[in-house]
């Protein structure tokens, strides 16, 4: 006589396993844990612009200064071209003389990241009051 198999009786084995789901869930928690003090360690606030620009009313003439990164050691402020060095001596009396204290920030393809980031900064201690990064 041989013995039977689980589910060669006709009534099937209908048990659930419990292990794949409970990894999967460890996994995505583990995630979020690491993921969430990232989220609120960075201190660029970012604000999605076709959401609020429907809700903003027009204005007749909007004042700012444009920065765009050339390289990492030349930046253009409006229309002239400046070193990077000289970026917080430009800087504040065009802020001074705006209205709104808006910088609108280009970069050039080329550019490092911590290049790009470091006339973010640079725009803020200059006392920029509103950034906002512009892509291609």
């Amino acid at each position: 006589m041989s013995q039977r198999q689980p589910g060669e009786d006709g009534k099937g084995i209908y048990e659930v396993n419990m292990t794949p789901l409970i990894d999967v869930s460890l996994v995505l928690v583990v995630i979020l844990l690491v993921a969430t003090p990232m989220a609120f360690q960075s201190s660029i606030g970012v604000r999605n612009l076709s959401a609020s620009g429907r809700a903003a009313p027009r204005l007749a003439r909007v004042e700012r200064v444009e920065v765009t990164v050339l390289s990492e050691d030349s930046v253009r402020v409006n229309r002239s071209v400046v070193p990077r060095a000289a970026l917080e001596s430009v800087l504040p009396p065009l802020l001074a003389a705006t209205a709104t204290r808006q910088v609108v920030v280009r970069c050039a393809d080329a550019v490092s990241h911590g290049a790009f980031v470091g006339v973010l900064d640079d725009a803020k201690r200059c006392g920029a009051a509103q950034i906002a990064v512009v892509g291609r």
